[in-house]
Formats: structure tokens, C-alpha cells, sequence
């Protein structure tokens, strides 16, 4: 596991913590004693411990002065998702880093610009006429922004090859990706995150090797080897010969610790393997590691799949754009839609997906596939539902760049406005839920406010930066009432986490037929985070 793993499992630990019971002058209970301690005050006399109940307010403001954010800020706003009241309102309109909370803008954005049924695509095209079976000129490779493709599609892509008859290709390959523009790596994202699976390259023409479509990346199986002191052994998926393995990391004694890093050069596909395996750890170790200019890897996925249907290339892969007024189609494959990408995309909170769709927009709606100009048609469609958009600056799509700037105001706007859009069903649902285990269901979400009343209940996106933690969405008191809430917590040098589980319950509890005791976060396990992917599944 490398440097950033470790570090990533000791956040997720830290976030999956349950909360307990912390008195602040009121009656308090843990998460999992929400039921037990809701006792009304009239039952005092009848032998009952009676609770000294204190307004949601008061509650919320009991939880924002939470040691941990002394010297740092908080902006919490609370309001009724029908009516737009606002309940509860700390910083409203101040500025803050929100990280992947960025994500409720570009994906709603997606949803309306190019709708829940857009499909990407990627085309094999050719210009030169085919004679006895053989292409008398390059094959073209065109992307057109799949961030799901798979070593599946490019098989069914040369599969369709091999159906048009051709059986040999004179020319060249030509990996296409010009429909977006060819800046990689978006706004302020810092140099040390580029090897790892969160920060890889955006290109129109690429590749995940996974289900949860983890484009640009490819995956290094590990193993250790057949006895202490043999080299490890080492499996790319998928296969590929863009990535070059640099393996001097060996097999260790049984029980020895596993020291195992893998991590790539900066620009280079030089990925470098070293440390220690030991020799009794029989599972399999897998990382992600980016590819430095992916629509390289995706060509070279591509080649072998046409060779295993037997279509050899006797040219080479070179970068190029394809005479799109003089060519035909061979073959073509399509993603899923948009809608259905919401749930790997928000569940997961994929940064990948996050920027292709920023620039996907840019492309149809400007014909310009870059982030300025989809980041100016995600910010035209916020403002045209209500966000005062002068107040914020969206500067990518997923909350990497340290250069956004929202406010809890503009989210709950948002948060709001959505309600009334026409495929608001399904992208609510794709939004991770509190407490559900279920990892398509829960998604960053499902370790955390476990067994309490916001579990399958609250809907919200999560965010996470060094020295930043956000929560924002969706949830139902106890009285039927609707919330959409917003709260961001900038540098912090222990984790606030667990109070935005303390304000997620707090919600969800809440009942103005009765007096509920106050809820209190975890102050017992808070570690300090310092890592860019505290919030995400894998060890990057």
C-alpha cells in the first residue's frame, strides 16, 4: 500500500467512527440511543428521567462550537425544502473550499445541458478504400469523451472490425481524442496527486480498467512471490505495453509488514514497484495508477484486441485527428446515459467523470471541449435556477482544485432548485445514503450515521480535501418535513467529520411534537487528515 493509502484507511476509519454521547449542559446521547433518550418532560413525574429539550437552533449551535473549529471556519444553512423558510443559518454566505460538494453543480449541470439520455461514443473510422480484406491506409480511433469505456468495448469495437471485412491494416492507428482540448490535468491540482487514481488525465479517448470506471487508470495486480527474497510478482490489467513496470520490490518473511508502493513518474508511464511483500499474504494486492496520456493506452488496448480477432496493424499508434468530411464508419460503441453514469459517478464521487462531463458540455454546447467553457455552462445553468453566481467560482467539476469558491447559500439554491427539474428521481437517487452498506447504494456515505435516523433516509454528497470536509443534501425530520441542508468546514487541523454526522442525525430526529435530547459528535477517535482522498473507496 503506498504513502497515500495508509493515510486514506486511517481517514476511513476515522469517518466510519459512530458518535457518542458529549455533555454540553443538555441532555445527550450517541447515535445508536437517539430512540431511548426521547423521553417527554411531562413524564417526569411518573418516575421517568425527564430531558430538557432545546431547539433545533440551539442544537445546531451546540454542535458548531465544537473544539475542532476553533482558528478554522464552518458554514452550515438548514432550510425547508418546500418552502425555501430557512431553519438554521451559520456563515451562509461566506465563501468556502467544498471540495466534492463542486460535484452537485457539474452534475446537475450534466443532467440538464445534455440530458439523463445522452450517450457517449467511440467510432473506428476509415478513409482508404479496403481491397481482398486489407485497409489500404490508417485506421482511426475517434473518442468522443466515454469515461466508461472498458477492454470490453474495445473488443466489441474490433470485433465489428473484423465483421466489416478488414483483416490487415496497412497504415497507421490513429489515436483521435481532439474532441476535447488536450490541457490534461485541471486548475491548481497539485503535482503530487498526478500518479494517483483521483487525479488521473481527462481525454475524449480513454479507458477504465474496472466496473466502477476509473478512466485513465490502469490496475497493478500483486503478489508475492514463490519464496523470500523473489521479485514480487506483478500483473497490469488491463494488459497493456504503454505502462512499464519497474518491479524491485521482493517477497519478505511471513508476517513481515507489507511495504509494497507503486506509484508512476511524473511524465512518464515509468511506473516504479518497490518495497516488500510478505511471503504468507495470499490476496491479491491491487493499485491504481494514472497513465500519462491516455488515449495512447486506449489505442494500444485496442491493437491487441483487433489482433486477437485477427486484424493485424503494420503501422504504428501515433496521435492525430481524424478527416472526419472523408471518412466512414467500421464500427461504433456507446455508454451507458448520462442518468444511469450518475450512480457510479456520484456514488463513488469519481473526479474523472466530474470533468469529462464539464467538458462534454462545453463541447455540445459550445462546440468547445475544454473546462472554461464548460465550467461557464455549468455556472449559466446555475445561475438561470436561482444561484446568485457572482458570489461563487467553479473552476473545475470535481472539488480537486483548491481555487472553487461556493457558498452554503448557493447550495441549498440549488439543492432546491433541483427538486423541480424533470429527472430530479433519478439523480436524487444516485446520491450517496447515509447508513446503507450497500456500496452502489450507500456509496461514501454507507459507514457513516449507521442505525440512526438518517440512515437510508439522508441523501447527500460528500467532499474532502486536506483541511476540508463538506456534507451537503437531502433529509426528513421525524414530523414527514423535507430539509435540504449545506455544511462545509475549511482548515481544520482534526477532522470535524463526525459533527457532520452529529448534524445529519440531529435533522433527521428532529420533532416539534416533542423534546428530543441533543446529539453529540465523537470526540473520542478524530484524527488529523492530511490526505486528498480521504473520502474516496481505494488506497491512492
Amino acid at each position: 500500500m503506498s504513502r497515500r493509502g495508509v493515510v486514506a484507511v486511517a481517514a476511513a476509519v476515522a469517518a466510519s467512527a459512530g458518535l457518542v454521547s458529549q455533555p454540553v449542559g443538555t441532555a445527550q446521547v450517541g447515535v445508536g440511543q437517539v430512540g431511548a433518550a426521547q423521553v417527554g418532560a411531562g413524564q417526569v413525574g411518573g418516575g421517568q428521567v425527564g430531558v430538557q429539550a432545546i431547539g433545533l437552533p440551539q442544537q445546531l449551535d451546540t454542535l458548531l462550537s465544537d473544539s475542532r473549529f476553533q482558528g478554522s471556519q464552518v458554514a452550515l444553512v438548514v432550510r425547508d425544502a418546500t418552502t425555501g423558510e430557512t431553519v438554521y443559518d451559520r456563515n451562509g454566505g461566506t465563501r468556502m473550499l467544498p471540495a466534492s460538494n463542486t460535484k452537485l453543480f457539474s452534475s446537475t449541470a450534466a443532467m440538464h445541458t445534455l440530458g439523463p439520455d445522452y450517450r457517449f461514443h467511440t467510432d473506428v473510422l476509415a478513409t482508404a478504400p479496403v481491397r481482398d480484406g486489407k485497409l489500404r491506409g490508417d485506421l482511426y480511433l475517434k473518442g468522443y469523451g466515454d469515461p466508461t469505456a472498458l477492454e470490453s468495448d474495445y473488443v466489441d469495437l474490433a470485433k465489428q472490425v473484423a465483421q466489416s471485412g478488414v483483416k490487415r491494416i496497412d497504415g497507421d492507428l490513429v489515436a483521435d481524442d481532439t474532441y476535447f482540448d488536450h490541457v490534461r490535468l485541471g486548475d491548481s491540482w497539485a503535482w503530487d496527486d498526478e500518479p494517483f487514481y483521483y487525479s488521473a488525465q481527462i481525454s475524449a479517448l480513454t479507458l477504465a480498467p474496472n466496473a466502477d470506471y476509473d478512466s485513465g487508470t490502469a490496475i497493478v495486480e500483486s503478489l508475492p512471490g514463490s519464496a523470500i527474497g523473489k521479485p514480487v510478482k506483478l500483473t497490469l490489467v488491463p494488459a497493456n505495453g504503454v505502462l512499464k513496470l519497474v518491479n524491485t520490490a521482493t517477497t519478505g518473511a511471513a508476517g513481515s509488514a507489507n511495504t509494497l508502493s507503486i506509484e508512476r513518474d511524473h511524465g512518464t508511464n515509468l511506473v516504479r514497484v518497490t518495497g516488500s511483500i510478505p511471503v504468507d499474504d495470499t490476496t491479491a494486492g491491487v493499485e491504481w495508477v494514472t497513465v500519462w496520456e491516455p488515449e495512447v493506452y486506449a489505442a494500444d488496448v485496442f491493437r491487441r484486441a483487433l489482433a486477437a480477432q485477427g486484424v493485424l496493424v503494420y503501422g504504428r499508434i501515433k496521435i492525430g485527428a481524424t478527416p472526419v468530411d472523408q471518412a466512414r464508419q467500421l464500427a461504433r460503441d456507446e455508454s451507458m446515459t448520462v442518468g444511469e453514469l450518475m450512480t457510479p459517478f456520484l456514488k463513488l464521487s469519481n473526479n474523472m467523470h466530474a470533468e469529462t462531463l464539464v467538458k462534454a458540455m462545453g463541447a455540445v454546447a459550445a462546440a468547445n471541449g475544454s473546462w472554461s467553457a464548460g465550467l461557464a455552462v455549468a455556472t449559466q445553468y446555475a445561475q438561470s435556477v436561482g444561484v446568485d453566481t457572482s458570489t461563487i467560482r467553479l473552476s473545475d467539476g470535481s472539488g480537486l482544485s483548491r481555487k472553487v469558491n461556493v457558498t452554503a447559500d448557493s447550495i441549498t439554491d440549488l439543492l432546491l432548485a433541483a427538486q423541480k427539474e424533470p429527472w430530479f428521481q433519478q439523480w436524487y437517487d444516485a446520491l450517496p445514503i447515509a447508513g446503507n452498506p450497500d456500496r452502489f447504494v450507500g456509496g461514501t456515505l454507507r459507514n457513516r450515521m449507521r442505525n440512526t435516523p438518517a440512515a437510508d433516509n439522508l441523501h447527500g454528497k460528500t467532499g474532502s480535501l486536506t483541511g476540508v470536509t463538506s456534507l451537503s443534501g437531502y433529509v426528513t425530520d421525524r414530523d414527514g418535513r423535507k430539509l435540504v441542508f449545506a455544511m462545509m468546514s475549511n482548515n481544520y487541523l482534526v477532522s470535524p467529520r463526525s459533527v457532520e454526522d452529529a448534524v445529519g442525525v440531529t435533522l433527521a430526529s428532529w420533532t416539534s411534537q416533542a423534546p428530543v435530547a441533543a446529539i453529540a459528535p465523537d470526540t473520542t477517535r478524530s484524527v488529523q487528515v492530511a490526505d486528498e482522498c480521504g473520502e474516496w473507496d481505494k488506497a491512492c
